[in-house]
C-alpha cells in the first residue's frame, strides 16, 4: 500500500529564509546601481524564487531589465546566497517536533519547493533536516514547478506515497493552487510570505502554529477524501 505523505513548502512554510533571500538580493541588485529593498517590498515574491524577486526589484526601482542582465543577476544572487546557508534562516517553531510526530506515526514527508532543488538541498543540508525527507523536489527538478500539479503529483510519487492519502502544507497562493489542481487536501500557514490572508486562498485548513499538526489533524482531513 503506497504511504500517506505530508509534504511542505520551503521558504515560508517549514523554514524563514526573509532574511537571507533579501541580503542575497541586495547584493546582486546594488552592482546594476540599484537602490537595496527591504523585506516589505518583496513579501508576497520571496517564494517565487529568485528571478522574479530580482524582476519586481528592478521594476520599483523603474529600471528596465535585459535578458543579459537578468543572467547575471541570477548568477550573482545564487552564488550570494548558496555561499552563504544557512545563514540567519530558522526553521519556524514547533515544526521539528511536529515532523517527528508524523514520522514516528508513519508518514512520510517531503519537501516541493520552486527554489533551485541544489539551493533547497544546501539549505535542509545546512540545516541538519535532509535525513527527515523522502524526497526534496525544486522548481527545476520537473519540467513543471507550482502551481501545475504535476510538480507536486511526482513529489508524492518519489516520496512513495499516493495522492488520496497526502497532504500540502504551504503558506502562498501556489501552494494552495498546486494543492487544489493535485486533488490534494491542503493546510495553509498565516506566518509565512502571502500578500493577503491565507485564509482567503481557501485552503482545507489553517494552522496558527506547528503545535496544532498531529497524526490526527492529519487522518481527519485525508478522511475528507
Amino acid at each position: 500500500m503506497s504511504a500517506s505523505v505530508v509534504v511542505f513548502d520551503l521558504d515560508g512554510t517549514l523554514v524563514d529564509t526573509a532574511p537571507d533571500l533579501v541580503a542575497s538580493l541586495n547584493h546582486a541588485v546594488v552592482q546594476a546601481g540599484l537602490e537595496p529593498v527591504t523585506y516589505h517590498d518583496l513579501t508576497h515574491l520571496v517564494g517565487h524564487g529568485a528571478k522574479a524577486m530580482i524582476e519586481r526589484t528592478f521594476a520599483l526601482r523603474g529600471k528596465s531589465l535585459s535578458e543579459a542582465d537578468l543572467d547575471w543577476q541570477m548568477k550573482e544572487f545564487v552564488d550570494y546566497y548558496h555561499g552563504s546557508m544557512p545563514g540567519d534562516s530558522i526553521p519556524y517553531p514547533g515544526v521539528l517536533a511536529a515532523m517527528d510526530r508524523l514520522r514516528h506515526a508513519g508518514y512520510r514527508l517531503a519537501v516541493c519547493t520552486n527554489k533551485l532543488e541544489m539551493l533547497a538541498r544546501s539549505l535542509l543540508d545546512g540545516l541538519g533536516l535532509t535525513a527527515r525527507f523522502a524526497a526534496i523536489t525544486g522548481g527545476d527538478t520537473f519540467h513543471v514547478r507550482k502551481p501545475d500539479a504535476e510538480h507536486l503529483l511526482s513529489t508524492i510519487r518519489l516520496a512513495g506515497g499516493a495522492a488520496e492519502r497526502s497532504v500540502m502544507i504551504g503558506d502562498s497562493l501556489n501552494d494552495i493552487l498546486v494543492a487544489r489542481n493535485a486533488a490534494v487536501r491542503s493546510i495553509g500557514v498565516p506566518f509565512g510570505y502571502s500578500d493577503v490572508p491565507v485564509e482567503s486562498l481557501e485552503p482545507d485548513l489553517v494552522i496558527r502554529h506547528f503545535d496544532e499538526l498531529t497524526p490526527d489533524l492529519i487522518e481527519q482531513l485525508v478522511a475528507r477524501h
